[in-house]
């Protein structure tokens, strides 16, 4: 759809997703480390800020253990959903949950509306099938500056039509409601930036965007100027490893995959294998099909789902999952409407917002404030049962997470200075080692008889 605002959505680029993907080239990656260079000082630094490749804790080596009951750390990253997308209905829908922060209700319907370009209000429903509509919802750089509308969050429906406003709900959601009613919810975690997957997964990854405000080829010319958290394991031999349906995501950072780690890149039926046998790596990330599970619009959402349960219930199951830590997320909001405004952030560097070549101007903004609220869940053993985290998150801290586990170096200031989502955690004893009773994974056959009667046939693996 496009859009109606003074700084028009670029058109989508013509090259998918899968393709750019396809196009990355292998190479060595270089990284440069000392005092921090001019491209990565913000405008202002407060006192006792962290800065870039300072450690987490400066009175222990670089690679030091710092929490030696988590053995292997997971991360999930699915697509293209914001957190009142998915999760606004469980404080109404799970029992106990009163506390996550969700929808508004009045009369059982949420009171959340945003107005259209004519005026008329357009409240949040509930989405007619399983199947995202046909159609794109606008979450590039200009789409998402305009649903914010400087914090007042109500342009979703001007940037991305009546669509901004749907929602699933336990329904066509069981598993993932079921897992919400055990494990933590971040009631503020955000993604990292008003813009679309590259520059978020960029975010996860190397602590920045580098400037990149879209998803397109401009990402394979732009190396992370100080390296990737990928780096930073390889330097202080920590074993990881990166899983995937189709196409492994770290490829839009410039020669990541290099030949002495094609190794450590495998196929996700090797981590079903390792996860059975126990023996997952200290670090695994994940990649879904960018086609088919993904949760990407136009998939069907019950075909992620599916994926997400046969991860969670592999982990649960795993020799290794008294030591494991799996973090669920979304890697932006797919131009869905979400109610909760995004606050400042510190500025991962000074690199301004990049233009895409041809592209109309970027709307004013830049990378010193967060993306809107993405769904996350922190599944292990060692989470705080029923839990919401009120700390303000974002993909960087995860990175620092695995900074802080490890006392690595930081790339950024903004994965410097993230909170490392400890709170997510009680240390002192295990609360799920039995792990709960989650639902079972949706069967399709009802929700894709729905898709097909609204016209909608979405990619299936």
């Amino acid at each position: 759809m496009p859009s109606e605002h003074s700084f028009s959505s670029p058109r989508r680029d013509t090259l998918t997703r899968r393709s750019l993907l396809g196009a990355a080239a292998a190479g060595a990656a270089a990284i440069a480390y000392g005092r921090v260079p001019a491209w990565a000082k913000p405008a202002a630094v407060a006192a006792g800020v962290r800065r870039p490749d300072s450690l987490p804790f400066p009175h222990m080596r670089a690679g030091t253990e710092s929490m030696p009951q988590i053995k292997h750390v997971v991360v999930l990253m699915m697509e293209n959903h914001s957190f009142d997308n998915l999760l606004g209905m469980v404080p109404h829908r799970v029992p106990g949950r009163q506390n996550v922060d969700g929808f508004t209700l009045k009369g059982g319907q949420p009171v959340e509306v945003n107005l259209d370009t004519t005026g008329a209000a357009v409240p949040a429903r509930p989405m007619s099938s399983p199947c995202q509509l046909v159609g794109h919802p606008g979450q590039d750089w200009n789409s998402s500056h305009l649903s914010w509308d400087s914090g007042r969050n109500d342009g979703f429906v001007k940037a991305s039509g009546p669509v901004a406003m749907s929602f699933w709900d336990n329904t066509d959601l069981p598993f993932t409601y079921s897992m919400v009613r055990h494990f933590p919810v971040g009631n503020r975690y955000f993604c990292s930036v008003l813009a679309q997957t590259y520059p978020n997964r960029r975010f996860l990854f190397c602590g920045t965007a580098s400037g990149l405000t879209a998803t397109n080829s401009q990402t394979f010319t732009t190396p992370a100027a100080n390296g990737t958290i990928f780096d930073r394991l390889d330097q202080h031999h920590i074993e990881w490893a990166n899983y995937y349906q189709n196409l492994p995501s770290a490829l839009i950072v410039p020669n990541w995959l290099t030949p002495a780690r094609k190794k450590r890149v495998q196929t996700i039926d090797k981590f079903f294998t390792h996860a059975s046998a126990g023996k997952l790596p200290a670090f695994t990330f994940l990649d879904p099909n960018y086609t088919t599970t993904s949760e990407e619009n136009p998939q069907d959402v019950q075909v992620g789902e599916r994926f997400v349960a046969k991860v969670v219930k592999a982990l649960l199951h795993s020799p290794a999952w008294p030591e494991t830590a799996l973090f669920i997320t979304y890697d932006e909001h797919g131009g869905y409407y979400d109610h909760v405004p995004p606050p400042r952030a510190i500025a991962p560097d000074s690199i301004a917002p990049i233009p895409v070549p041809g592209g109309p101007p970027l709307a004013p903004g830049g990378f010193d404030r967060l993306g809107f609220r993405v769904p996350t869940v922190v599944v292990s053993p060692w989470s705080r049962a029923k839990y919401v985290s009120n700390v303000v998150q974002d993909h960087t801290s995860i990175t620092a997470f695995l900074e802080h586990k490890w006392n690595l170096p930081a790339m950024t200031f903004r994965d410097a200075n993230a909170h490392p989502m400890t709170d997510y955690f009680d240390f002192r004893a295990p609360t799920f080692l039995v792990p709960p009773k989650l639902a079972a994974s949706p069967s399709l056959a009802h929700g894709l008889a729905e898709c097909h009667a609204a016209g909608l046939n979405p990619p299936l693996p």
